[in-house]
């Protein structure tokens, strides 16, 4: 595969085991030939592996088959540079495991189904908050630590040029991890849990919120202009850290996608008792198609293949407007992509239920 993750060559073999021609893959991310799982593998180890050390060895990733199936594999993976070290590909030899993860997961099947039938409904949520306490404190704790760490010795201590260039990629695969982990700790709060929890407050101005999430994409994203038009005359109430982590999201994805010479415009305003924020980008429209399951979880589309990522940014986007009783709207054309997000500016929901 390329640099940038997408097919360069497979061969028949492979296509064969996908039930795909292998002229099809050609081009295709390699996040389309991967399961949820594998892609978190690919994120979280494989990928980042690869970049520290060039090569990686026996990592279980699970394939998507064209007709849905999945097909467990062990994958080995080593880079192709040049001379001058530029990354000109990635080499990646796949093995079956098909009767090895199967009898894993007919165990983890049985010890599941065991647990079902002993578990009342209560046994039931406590498992999902423990689930959910897992994501929020026992990963992101050590990977804090993980952050600090690197951050110390980047800040303190003397590097060579590799040095510093391993220190920068590390501090980008936590980055990344934190990410993931908020995305599917979210995720997991709006569908195992109670919904995405907010803490509303209409006492506190929100315009120096959405500020500070722009001012930190110029300085993540020096090279691309936000312009920004702010006119919140009236309260909002609202969960802010959430209503900031939206905006930031919203903003981000407008980096990624948008057009780079043609400016971002973020815009936030109260009319009609709501509080309206949008968010707008140029580059090629978004199809009709693929607008329509923006939202849904694990959804990047095909016209966003070559990008990285388990789809959840939308969606988290999505759920955080529902919570607040709002709305989340796409507008795409040939001119312009807008995102626009309203709600009510209080809460008319009956607070003593």
């Amino acid at each position: 595969m390329s640099p940038d993750g997408r097919v360069l060559r497979i061969n028949a073999t492979l296509a064969g085991w996908l039930a795909s021609d292998a002229t099809a893959l050609v081009g295709q991310s390699i996040h389309a030939l991967l399961s949820f799982g594998g892609r978190i593998a690919y994120e979280t180890h494989l990928a980042p592996m690869l970049r520290l050390q060039g090569k990686v060895d026996e990592i279980a990733l699970d394939l998507l088959r064209s007709d849905g199936g999945k097909l467990p594999v062990i994958a080995n993976a080593t880079e192709k540079r040049a001379n001058d070290g530029t990354h000109v590909l990635t080499r990646v030899t796949l093995f079956k495991a098909v009767e090895r993860r199967a009898f894993e997961r007919t165990l983890v099947d049985a010890r599941t189904k065991a647990e079902a039938a002993a578990s009342a409904e209560h046994d039931d949520a406590v498992l999902r908050e423990q689930f959910i306490a897992v994501l929020g404190h026992d990963l992101r704790n050590p990977l804090a630590a993980l952050d600090a760490g690197v951050r110390m010795i980047g800040d303190r201590e003397t590097l060579s040029d590799r040095g510093r260039f391993l220190i920068t990629e590390m501090a980008k695969s936590v980055g990344r991890a934190a990410q993931l982990i908020d995305n599917v700790l979210d995720f997991a709060r709006g569908r195992l849990g109670n919904g995405i929890s907010l803490t509303r407050n209409a006492q506190e101005p929100l315009g120096p919120v959405i500020e500070q999430v722009v001012n930190e994409i110029r300085v993540a994203s020096p090279e691309r202009r936000i312009i920004t038009s702010l006119a919140i005359e009236e309260n909002v109430d609202c969960d802010r850290a959430r209503i900031a982590q939206l905006a930031s999201n919203l903003i981000a994805n407008a980096v990624t996608h948008g057009a780079p010479e043609i400016a971002i415009e973020v815009s936030a305003r109260t009319e009609g008792g709501n509080f309206i924020l949008c968010v707008s980008n140029g580059g090629a429209p978004i199809p009709p198609a693929a607008r329509a399951q923006l939202f849904q979880p694990f959804f990047r589309g095909a016209v966003r293949r070559s990008q990285q990522g388990l789809g959840l940014g939308l969606f988290i986007v999505n759920e955080i407007a529902k919570a607040h009783g709002g709305t989340m709207e796409v507008i795409s054309s040939d001119a312009i992509t807008q995102f626009v997000f309203s709600m009510p500016l209080t809460d008319s929901r009956d607070r003593s239920q």
